[in-house]
């Protein structure tokens, strides 16, 4: 649905969504194009898309359904599950334990993990950092991107979209106990990484994680409907998988297929108190909300984090290696950087940062241009990684909508 911009002072009080500005006619209209083409194709249910430029919002659409079944709406306040959109606010929330010298980047994690000592596969334990747990560079995984048969799912480590009531300690053990990929630091793998900081986390504050990072980031930037909890269910909206000729509603166990792999889901786990709070893709929240925290970090802290901390994570941390996005992406501290857009083929400026998370989502934050761009879906993987986010990005720039 659409809202139309004289309500806009409204969505900001309820979502702390930046303020309203006068809509880019033919960026709306080739944005709605892509939007409505690609629910009539039956690639995503349903979709929020929130553009930001220069602090003020341009362009925002609900559209689809929240849930198909029983034709409920898509609203500009639904509820998603976020996956992956957590790792940008717990690596946040552990940044500014950096900044107030509560931790070091270059802490070996056993500092405040004694017991958390994987091993290489010759049965050497290495020196895991947090600047490595924070970068994707520690040689940890994830059990998506193991091979059928491997330890990963030999030990059932939980990526933290599954098993419900499962602990952060006993996960924890499991991760243990799997080889490493290589040597820390001399690769980079996605991983569960971000679950780990998020156990130094509680160590750190003596807070759980739900708490920390309401107290450093959620909290102070006003984000009420975002957290490790569903604050009301009636907004939560129902996932789906690809699938031909519609998408598929999920259920527990349900395995979507990405890559040469894939990621098993239980989507009951956000509704599930015992669930570990998983710091890489265990948060829910609302455009509105994603869309505030991602402009604080374009304006260099919004309050939360100073200047120097966020210039820093958004600078490349690990070099070409990465290749986070494919070619012309790096990593910083939570997203993927981009050094080359000319090599990426993107209409995108040099240091944009850009991420995603498997429920079906994508986002970006263009400094150069002053843009922020946040498209949320209930459909996985298009939202995510399929032709969708690309036409979103190629709209907002003015290319062609198909």
């Amino acid at each position: 649905m659409h809202m139309p911009l004289a309500a806009i002072a409204s969505i900001a009080v309820a979502t702390a969504m930046p303020s309203a500005a006068a809509a880019d006619p033919a960026m709306t209209i080739r944005l709605d194009r892509v939007v409505e083409q690609a629910i009539a194709d039956k690639r995503i249910v349903g979709t929020v898309v929130v553009v930001v430029r220069d602090g003020k919002v341009i362009y925002h659409r609900a559209a689809g359904f929240a849930d198909r079944e029983t034709a409920k709406p898509m609203r500009e306040d639904t509820i998603f599950r976020l996956a992956s959109i957590s790792k940008p606010i717990v690596s946040a929330t552990f940044m500014r334990l950096v900044e107030d010298k509560r931790v070091g980047l270059d802490d070996p994690v056993t500092k405040w993990l004694p017991d958390f000592r994987p091993r290489l596969p010759d049965g050497e334990a290495p020196v895991i950092t947090l600047r490595q747990l924070l970068t994707h560079t520690s040689g940890l995984s994830y059990a998506f991107l193991e091979p059928a048969g491997g330890a990963y799912h030999r030990l059932t480590i939980s990526d933290g979209l599954d098993q419900p009531g499962l602990s952060l300690a006993e996960n924890l053990r499991r991760i243990g106990q799997a080889p490493l990929a290589f040597r820390p630091g001399d690769g980079w793998r996605y991983s569960l990484g971000m679950d780990v900081l998020g156990a130094v986390i509680e160590k750190a504050t003596g807070k759980s994680l739900p708490e920390a990072v309401k107290a450093a980031v959620t909290g102070p930037l006003g984000l009420r409907d975002t957290g490790f909890a569903v604050v009301d269910r009636s907004r939560l909206a129902v996932p789906y998988a690809d699938g031909k000729p519609e998408p598929v509603r999920m259920t527990d166990g349900l395995f979507v297929p990405l890559g040469e792999g894939g990621v098993r889901f239980a989507p009951s786990r956000a509704l599930d108190p015992a669930s570990y709070p998983s710091g890489g893709a265990g948060m829910v929240g609302t455009a509105g909300d994603i869309a505030r925290f991602l402009e604080a970090i374009r304006k260099g802290g919004g309050g939360i984090l100073a200047p120097g901390t966020v210039a820093a994570m958004m600078r490349d941390q690990v070099g070409p290696q990465a290749q986070t996005q494919g070619s012309g992406w790096s990593f910083g501290y939570g997203w993927a950087v981009l050094d080359d857009p000319a090599s990426a083929g993107t209409p995108q400026s040099a240091g944009t940062i850009q991420w995603g998370g498997a429920y079906g989502h994508s986002w970006f934050v263009d400094p150069a241009r002053q843009l922020t761009v946040l498209a949320l879906t209930n459909t996985a993987f298009e939202g995510m990684s399929g032709a969708f986010p690309v036409a979103i990005r190629d709209a907002v720039y003015g290319g062609s909508a198909e």
